[in-house]
Order: C-alpha cells, then structure tokens, then sequence
C-alpha cells in the first residue's frame, strides 16, 4: 500500500470533528511530500531538531506539531512555527514557550499531557496538578500561550478494556476542563490514540489522533 493510499484509508474512517496528526519521525522528506500531495497538512514530529530541518525544506502551510517529550530548553528553535505543542507536563515548560512566543509575537497552542497509564515509564501532570495548574494566578501572567486542551498515552498492553478505560478518564476530566475557561485555557483539543488504538479513542471521544506508521510504514531508526 502506498502512503497516499493508507492516508486516505484512515481519513476516509474518520469522523469528521477528528484530525489526523501524520507522524513523521525518521522518515524523509519524499514521504511527507507524498502525504502533503495527497492533502494532508498536519505533520508531527517527537524531536525538534528533526522538525525544524524539515520545516525548513517543506512548504510553508504545513502545521507542525510538537508531540514528544519536550525539553524547555529547546523551545526557542521552534517557536517562530510550531502550529501545536502536545506534551506540556511541567509550569516551568509553559512559561519558556510563553517567554519564546513573546519574542516571535505570537501566541503558541499547547496540550497539557496528562498521565493515564499505569506505567512508569510516561510522563504527564496528574489531574489534581492539571487542575491547580489551569486555576493557579501564575497562569494568567502568559499571554503568549494558549492552552487548547489536553493530551494522553495509554498504557501499552493488549487489553483493549485498560486502554479504554484510561482514555475514558481523560475524556471526563477534559469534559470538566470547560469550566476553567478563561482568557489562556481553551479546551477544545483532546489528542488521544495512536496507530494501535486510534480507534478505541475515537470511541472513548478523541479529537485528534497521532499516527505514523499505519501511515508511513515502519520506522528507519538507522
């Protein structure tokens, strides 16, 4: 199968409040010109070295998404295009992108991730420390961000009923997240599933899915 064929094969089974964030680490540039020329515009990428060379040498109207772990001390490379920023997990982090926005006169969306899954191994705020974040006076100080909802991996398991579950709890705390509305939080955003269980997501009310390699095929970590 081609990518312009999985593409479309996974668009054409979504519904249509969902966006399809094409993953593309580690793979060229021909492979996301392929996705681009079949109409698809948002890309994401885990690291931001590899997002700005590529942001450098792809069309202009690509909407780069951040979805790896970030680390503030990089912000700065992307802040003057990043469309969206998926895993925010620390006060510390917003403040950064909110410093670097600044500087580039923008206001930079963001995701709060949050942990569901039982492993160690994630990162992510819990919802107690979503709630003090999103309510804190601090918060209210960043002009130059806005927060657009939250993000969530499930554990990584066979057990369909556990993944289902976890994404269930992130869909009602960001149901709850309406209320903290204000001039910096505005949840619209609920970027849950990947190529394994994008579809128990859409069930559980995702609405963004990240997906790489249903698209793209395995990844070339060489």
């Amino acid at each position: 199968m081609s990518i312009k064929n999985n593409l479309n094969n996974i668009k054409n089974s979504l519904p249509e409040n969902v966006t399809l964030v094409a993953v593309t680490k580690t793979h060229p540039v021909a492979d996301i010109m392929e996705a681009y020329e079949a109409g698809q515009r948002t890309f994401g990428e885990n690291k931001i070295q590899e997002m700005v060379e590529k942001f450098d040498s792809l069309p202009k109207d690509i909407e780069w998404n951040m979805i790896g772990h970030l680390q503030s001390n990089k912000v700065k490379y992307m802040a003057h295009f990043v469309h969206l920023i998926h895993g925010v997990d620390s006060f510390k982090t917003l403040k950064e992108i909110n410093k670097q926005a600044l500087k580039h006169n923008r206001i930079i969306n963001c995701l709060i991730e949050v942990k569901i899954a039982s492993e160690e191994t994630k990162f992510g705020l819990s919802i107690t420390e979503v709630e003090q974040l999103v309510t804190s006076d601090e918060l209210k100080n960043l002009k130059n961000i806005n927060i657009q909802g939250l993000m969530g991996m499930a554990s990584f398991t066979e057990d369909k009923s556990i993944i289902s579950t976890e994404f269930k709890t992130l869909k009602t705390f960001f149901d709850s997240l309406q209320k903290y509305k204000s001039l910096n939080v505005n949840p619209t955003i609920l970027s849950m599933g990947m190529s394994g269980d994008y579809k128990i997501a859409i069930e559980e009310g995702s609405t963004m899915i990240r997906v790489g390699s249903a698209i793209f095929g395995t990844r070339n970590y060489n």
